[in-house]
């Protein structure tokens, strides 16, 4: 589960000195999922986040330590130190030391683990949703290739039937050979058809199994999303280039406080007695390049700005290529389901004709053959849509809800 700091450790503290509770891992425990609950695709999402291997939550839970550990790096430090004396002995002493004036070095390293720990709870967040989206991808390929799976056998029955009358009319000499060649090639065509379709259900539902760990053959059907196209929920990618931003502009801070000289305070403890003194530490302004370098640090913030700006530019434009694409598909789907209607009106007419002696065997077969794989392909175009609700969703963060990572 992501956590806050606060939730992470009492001692956690915010890096501009507030409760270090965040803002971006708030939003991201507070999306929910967009899957119907009890429906199909939420019984394959469970499945598959009860099997995940858990390398990202793995990964948050090191930040969360580490930024648990800044967290209290304004507290003084205390070690060993040991010195060459003059008599080339070694004097060893205990030190310790408090910063008393650091350029705001310590509060940079706050900042830049708690934007770690962010950056973290967003790649946990990506991570799950793409492999829920992953394992969806394999059930909806698995029942696309059973749809059309149903509409080629269908078809491969039919064809067999018209090539047994063919073999009749073989028999009693109505046809010829040829003919019969003809039609035996189409029906080893529509069963290599169903073959196909089959093998892909297969192979699909395999791949499921073992993303999930389990056999999901008892799942059926497609579920109905919202139309999270037009949701304001902030893309995963724009929301990772925030939480990156934010720690290139903690780093930034750290790198400019060690330019500049800072103070602490020390206190020795050796054999004889407690010896007090002053630390200068940083690097100063000495270095001839230390203007540049400081002056291209503090464009940090700008940079940021701007690289956040065309990542959000980037998502949206994807997510609305993903939409006119969608609405592509569904135009042809209508078109599709147009033609095919005035397909099977022909199929009738075809076959009318053919009782009475007007069309030959083998132009009612030609015009059923094409009306049944115009039939499987319009059945194809509502599983490319529902991929395309399943892509979005991914994109935006909204297959997994929150609280359960």
């Amino acid at each position: 589960m992501l956590q806050t700091h606060e939730q992470a450790g009492p001692n956690a503290v915010g890096a501009l000195g507030q409760p270090a509770g965040s803002g971006l891992i708030g939003d991201l425990q507070a999306r929910r999922s967009v899957l119907p609950p009890g429906g199909s695709y939420a019984k394959i999402s469970d499945a598959v986040i009860q099997a995940g291997s858990g390398a990202a939550q793995a990964e948050l839970r090191v930040a969360q330590l580490k930024a648990n550990a800044q967290a209290k790096n304004w507290l003084p430090s205390i070690g060993p130190s040991v010195n060459l004396t003059s008599l080339g002995g070694l004097a060893a002493s205990l030190l310790l030391e408090q910063a008393m004036f650091d350029n705001g070095r310590r509060k940079a390293e706050r900042a830049f683990a708690s934007a770690d720990v962010e950056v973290a709870a967003v790649s946990l967040s990506t991570a799950m949703n793409q492999r829920v989206f992953d394992g969806l991808t394999y059930y909806v390929n698995a029942q696309r290739a059973r749809a059309q799976a149903t509409v080629a056998q269908a078809a491969a029955q039919k064809l067999q039937e018209f090539n047994t009358i063919m073999g009749k009319r073989v028999a009693g000499g109505l046809s010829d050979g040829s003919e019969q060649q003809v039609l035996n090639q189409r029906v080893a065509e529509m069963q290599a058809t169903v073959s196909v379709d089959l093998q892909t259900e297969a192979s699909q539902m395999a791949q499921l199994a073992a993303l999930t760990g389990q056999p999901m053959a008892g799942v059926n059907g497609l579920d109905t999303l919202p139309d999270t196209g037009k949701s304001s929920t902030e893309p995963l990618a724009v929301v990772k280039a925030r939480g990156e931003g934010a720690r290139a502009i903690a780093q930034a801070q750290m790198q400019l406080a060690g330019m500049k000289f800072g103070l602490s305070t020390t206190a020795g403890l050796d054999e004889g007695g407690v010896n007090p003194g002053l630390r200068l530490n940083g690097t100063g302004r000495l270095n001839p390049g230390a203007k540049d370098n400081i002056a291209a640090l503090q464009q940090t913030g700008d940079v940021v700005d701007r690289q956040t700006a065309e990542a959000a530019e980037t998502a949206n434009r994807r997510i609305v290529a993903l939409q006119q694409q969608k609405a592509n598909l569904a135009s042809r789907r209508a078109q599709g389901a147009e033609v095919l209607q005035q397909t099977a009106a022909n199929l009738d007419l075809f076959t009318q004709q053919y009782k009475v002696g007007r069309r030959t065997l083998l132009e009612l077969v030609g015009q059923y053959d094409a009306y049944a794989r115009l039939q499987r392909d319009q059945a194809s175009l509502g599983y490319d849509m529902a991929l395309i609700d399943l892509e979005i969703a991914r994109d935006r963060g909204l297959l997994v809800d929150g609280a359960r990572m």
